[in-house]
């Protein structure tokens, strides 16, 4: 877990605020590397047999499983600690976020202010854009008032906050930099897509660019756009890439419907953006990505792998906790889709289209993180056109 400074728009937390993370990670840890195993256990032992005895036959689906699970008190104990430390992972950063923001927007300004350095970085936000019911109807992750909420004028609240609790609940598994989901990505396309020399790359969904920012060092010689639907996330996003020296272009956008021309892009990617969004909105994202796409271009997309391939249904269920209790209901939905056919439907070619898995780049390196770390691996899927 990061405690320092890893950049200048970095909101580095005291000595007490950094006490509390450090005890909220511990909380974490314990969650889910020492009391999750006990879920395991109950089912296998107890859950299983009893439920297989009831039916006539093996459960078939998470639905049956969770059902009977949430009957069990160690289960429904270990949901309610950890939505508990959910809830103090927000609750703890966000007070340390909040006491810094008169500093951080004004280092924010400071790092967009053109000073006599050749800044290359642009910020375009539309105020009017509408944000979606996907957003505004629940708050996504249990964080209060979601990621698009203006608290004040110029607002990075939400970005900033991001960037910490990201790397909190990562447990420090996904770099200094939070950009693991990113630099594995990266290395995955130009290792599938060997020929492909980008000279335009959007990712979608871009939050606060953690994802964005390793594919300006994989391309050096391409543009890269970052879009999204929260202006505070997206003005921390500017100043963060600013403090640490790359250019981007950063727009608030909805990736369902964007202002760019046919054919703009050689490569579009996107990182856990799918989840947050609806069935519709699926479908239609990934039309846009066949109509920004030019002749040869790739589409990369990270997030939560199809149950159909992951074999036993009480791993379904793991999944499915976001659905019912961190405010992400598409999260179950997603992984019930048919991402191939949905893929071909929107125009991509059916010999064209991919899943598959790709290791994480940060715990190559540091493969002590590989306790704690929630990935170890991601679920990749697209195609090219």
């Amino acid at each position: 877990m990061t405690s320092t400074s890893p950049h200048p728009m970095y909101a580095t937390p005291n000595h007490d605020e950094g006490a509390r993370e450090r005890y909220v990670r511990e909380m974490m840890v314990h969650v889910q590397k020492d009391l999750l195993p006990g879920k395991r256990k109950i089912y296998d032992g107890m859950v299983k047999p009893s439920l297989t005895k009831k039916l006539g036959r093996t459960p078939k689906d998470r639905h049956e499983i969770r059902k009977a699970m949430e009957e069990v008190e160690y289960n429904l104990y270990w949901n309610a600690l950890r939505r508990t430390t959910q809830e103090m992972m927000f609750d703890s950063i966000g007070e340390s976020v909040e006491r810094q923001l008169p500093d951080l927007l004004q280092r924010a300004q400071t790092m967009t202010k053109p000073n006599g350095r050749n800044r290359r970085s642009t910020l375009t936000l539309d105020p009017e854009l509408p944000i979606p019911r996907y957003h505004t109807a629940v708050d996504i992750h249990c964080k209060p008032g979601g990621y698009h909420t203006e608290l004040c004028a110029d607002d990075i609240f939400a970005g900033a906050e991001y960037d910490r609790s990201y790397n909190l609940f990562a447990m420090g598994g996904s770099g200094p930099l939070n950009d693991d989901m990113g630099r594995s990505l990266a290395r995955f396309t130009r290792e599938r897509f060997p020929s492909l020399k980008p000279k335009r790359i959007l990712e979608m969904g871009c939050t606060v660019g953690h994802s964005t920012l390793p594919y300006c060092d994989a391309f050096p010689q391409a543009e890269v756009y970052g879009i999204d639907v929260a202006a505070p996330c997206l003005r921390y996003a500017h100043a963060r890439a600013e403090g640490l020296g790359y250019a981007v272009h950063w727009s608030q956008q909805n990736a369902e419907h964007t202002n760019f021309p046919d054919g703009h892009f050689d490569l579009i990617v996107s990182h856990i953006l799918f989840h947050e969004t609806s069935n519709t909105a699926l479908r239609q994202i990934m039309k846009e990505c066949h109509r920004l796409l030019g002749k040869g271009g790739a589409m990369v997309h990270f997030d939560a792998p199809q149950y159909e391939d992951m074999a036993d249904p009480y791993d379904h269920t793991l999944g499915d906790w976001s659905t019912h209790y961190n405010a992400e209901p598409f999260w179950g939905t997603l992984h019930d889709q048919n991402l191939p056919a949905i893929m071909e439907k929107a125009g991509f070619a059916k010999e064209s289209i991919y899943k598959a898995w790709t290791p994480s780049v940060f715990l190559e390196e540091r493969p002590e993180f590989a306790k704690v770390a929630r990935l170890g691996k991601f679920y990749v899927f697209g195609a090219q056109k």
